[in-house]
């Protein structure tokens, strides 16, 4: 603490003024060797409740990486309007998550990394902490019953299929929801929680716009993507105004080739190779579909809590989805390590800039949209994905086998589950 004095001036009493001086000097002194000392008890008395399920260590077999402050002390007098909820760090964490592969039958087998016999367990460890402020658990009890008779959607591609597994599995602690509806082939689908009358779906569209997609289980295509920028997709437009919360997403499938078109005519393309159609790059084709994206949003007067969410960090190494790309870290890394992927880059700065135009379209016309950027909350997270382990046991047969490796999607349980505590907050204080 720095105290800053002033001296009176001098005058006939400097005498009296000099001997009050020292006073305060002294008291001053003896109150600031007092604060400095309490200051070297706060880790153990002022977070003792807050913190007190943090360790320097998460198992016997898995070491935390050092960097990591496990005390995740914060400023006290940061104010909540003052909280950055995606800015902060990955601090050790000792309990257990609420969910594992056999108590939670919603994940998908390349998403169990436990049930696929991954060997570390230490990804599974850690918590995120805001820097300014303190984030409360993902209470599955709270957000149920703060749900009642809502309706949510999670709108996009796999990312989104992820996080509603997630979320699935952390409500599935308090009641296990009845699956009421799927498409033919269980990209959409619906569940409801019959006590609190919730429902939660995910609307496949991992383009947000009507699209043509010829493309099987590993991502191999077998002709161009056929998108049309100008018509939405009504798979999730014509649920769009029953909704009362939906997070709506979209990213990495916009690199793949495609040919896009605008009233039926092709007016561009992403590596195509045809002499007919102008490559004009997945820029001009991300720019045109979000910009579409959001003025539908911020125009429909829709009374609902609507986010957008940034598109994820993959952590492919050494190559990429297609070309042997691994991701083998098994713990998380400081803010600054890893750099977000040019083309990565590419994709948040569009969408930061078309959200930042809609927002203000939006909050004129009583439009409730909101910015969800998990990007560099993720970024530092190499160690959560599945890798190898999309794979029931890869390297049983052989340990030098060569298989897929998954360095895009999360594990479940994993970080992705943290998205839920960031989600409730806002949502709660948001009413």
């Amino acid at each position: 603490m720095k105290l800053n004095w002033r001296l009176p001036s001098r005058n006939k009493h400097s005498n009296l003024a000099v001997k009050l001086a020292v006073s305060i000097l002294l008291v001053g002194l003896a109150f600031r060797l007092l604060f400095s000392r309490s200051e070297e008890l706060t880790p153990n008395v002022a977070n003792a409740v807050a913190e007190k399920s943090e360790a320097t260590k998460p198992t016997e077999s898995d070491e935390v990486s050092p960097q990591f402050d496990s005390t995740g002390a914060e400023d006290e007098n940061a104010s909540a309007d003052e909280c950055d909820l995606f800015s902060g760090d990955w601090i050790p964490h000792r309990s257990s998550p609420v969910y594992t592969n056999q108590s939670c039958s919603f994940i998908e087998t390349h998403q169990n990394c436990m049930g696929n016999g991954r060997p570390d367990k230490g990804y599974l460890y850690w918590r995120w902490k805001p820097r300014n402020c303190e984030l409360p658990p993902f209470s599955g009890r709270r957000f149920l019953k703060f749900m009642r008779n809502k309706a949510w959607a999670l709108i996009g591609d796999s990312i989104s299929r992820n996080h509603v597994q997630s979320l699935l599995c952390m409500l599935s602690t308090v009641e296990q929801p009845i699956h009421v509806y799927h498409d033919k082939e269980y990209k959409s689908r619906r569940w409801h929680f019959p006590s609190y009358n919730f429902n939660i779906s995910v609307i496949w569209t991992p383009f947000l716009v009507k699209a043509a997609i010829f493309e099987d289980y590993n991502g191999v295509s077998t002709s161009e993507v056929k998108l049309h920028l100008d018509k939405l997709d009504t798979n999730w437009t014509s649920l769009y105004p029953n909704l009362d919360y939906m997070i709506i997403s979209t990213g990495k499938w916009f690199l793949k080739t495609s040919i896009y078109y605008e009233n039926g005519r092709a007016v561009g393309c992403h590596n195509c190779n045809k002499e007919d159609i102008p490559e004009v790059g997945f820029e001009f084709a991300y720019r045109k579909t979000l910009h579409n994206v959001m003025n539908f949003i911020a125009k429909s007067k829709h009374k609902g809590l609507i986010f957008f969410r940034t598109s994820t960090p993959d952590h492919f190494e050494n190559g990429e989805w297609h070309n042997g790309g691994t991701c083998r870290r098994t713990a998380p890394v400081k803010e600054g390590e890893i750099e977000l992927k040019d083309v990565n880059r590419v994709l948040r700065d569009i969408e930061l800039n078309e959200y930042k135009k809609a927002s203000a379209i939006a909050a004129n016309n009583g439009v409730d949209l909101k910015l969800l950027d998990f990007t560099n909350l993720l970024l530092t997270r190499p160690d959560g994905h599945p890798g190898p382990y999309r794979e029931f046991y890869p390297f049983s047969k052989d340990k030098n086998a060569k298989v897929q490796n998954d360095c895009l999607h999360w594990c479940l349980p994993g970080p992705i589950d943290t998205w839920n505590d960031l989600i409730m907050e806002i949502a709660v204080n948001a009413s």
